[in-house]
């Protein structure tokens, strides 16, 4: 395991029953729990959490302050920017058409299909034993309910529940549903910040107060 510049982090806390791979970059302040796994050429940002079980693909991008709830599976090549949750159990798919074989009956390898990721946007968050399936855009800041499964991508700041999901409302910086106002307007109850859509995308209009 190196940081980006390939040495050993003695700043990284990882538990002794995790498997972190060498070839994997494990930036300062991240802890790996127990049974945790890291694959090779994955990246992981400062200051993450790696619940016990969880997996992280090869080659998959964390950001700074992710958080894997216990027994997430991230598979590559997903791609989660700073900031995002995944919750406990919750799945990011890698394969459009999954088959055990090919169609002459012979066992699949790595040659046999592509890898498609999902991609997750600052600060959204997975809800427990939510799915998304590959290949979909999660916006930043949205927030994708306990058991939805993300079958299209979802725009910044969308709440999303259901199977498939389904937009119900729009959330803010803390998560929680925005308060809809005139013109289009909606206001975060907590912070006060003001957002507007514009058909069907949200954009912040004013910051917290």
């Amino acid at each position: 395991m190196t940081d980006e510049n390939g040495a050993g982090r003695a700043d990284v806390q990882i538990a002794p029953t995790a498997d972190v791979d060498e070839r994997a970059t494990v930036r300062p302040g991240t802890r790996v729990w127990h049974l945790a796994q890291v694959r090779e050429e994955a990246s992981v940002g400062r200051n993450c959490i790696i619940g016990r079980g969880a997996y992280v693909g090869p080659g998959v991008r964390l950001g700074d302050n992710v958080k894997l709830q216990n027994y997430a599976l991230v598979y590559e090549p997903a791609q989660l920017a700073d900031g995002v949750f995944v919750g406990p159990a919750a799945v990011l798919t890698n394969d459009e058409y999954p088959r055990s074989v090919t169609p002459e009956g012979r066992l699949k390898s790595g040659e046999d299909w592509t890898a498609v990721g999902v991609v997750v946007g600052e600060g959204a968050a997975i809800g427990a034993r939510a799915v998304c399936v590959a290949p979909v855009v999660i916006g930043r800041w949205a927030l994708i309910a306990a058991g939805a499964v993300v079958t299209r991508d979802v725009p910044d700041f969308a709440l999303m529940v259901g199977v498939p999901a389904r937009r119900v409302g729009w959330v803010g910086r803390t998560g929680e549903p925005l308060v809809a106002k005139d013109d289009g307007r909606y206001i975060c109850p907590r912070t006060g910040a003001e957002y507007r859509d514009d058909a069907g995308q949200l954009t912040e209009v004013l910051p917290a107060r």
